[in-house]
């Protein structure tokens, strides 16, 4: 079995992982990877945590998670296919056209 902080510090690297992509990239597709990256280390960490104290909730919990997480890829995908349809560009600092 791997050790609990093993777990831990793989899911914290992975989620500065994905979180320095979320922040330095501008292309839309490579912030959604990011999200996705983050949202699998908070899953990680349920799952180690679930595991660790033997208890099935964080499992439960990451199912839940990963239900959202598919919900969440088909409206980003949808909306990424609109804004390429409109603007014919990914690149995150063109849009401003969907503010309220």
């Amino acid at each position: 079995m791997i050790p609990f902080g093993h777990a831990l510090a793989f899911a914290g690297a992975l989620f500065v992982l994905g979180l320095s992509c979320v922040l330095i990239r501008r292309q839309i597709l490579m912030v959604l990877i990011g999200v996705e990256i983050m949202l699998n280390a908070a899953s990680l960490v349920f799952v180690a945590a679930s595991a660790f104290w033997r208890q099935p909730d964080g499992q439960a919990f990451v199912i839940l998670l990963m239900a959202i997480t598919a919900a969440e890829v088909a409206v980003a995908l949808a909306m990424v296919v609109y804004l390429w349809r409109r603007k014919r560009t990914l690149v995150a600092d063109e849009f401003d056209g969907m503010c309220g």
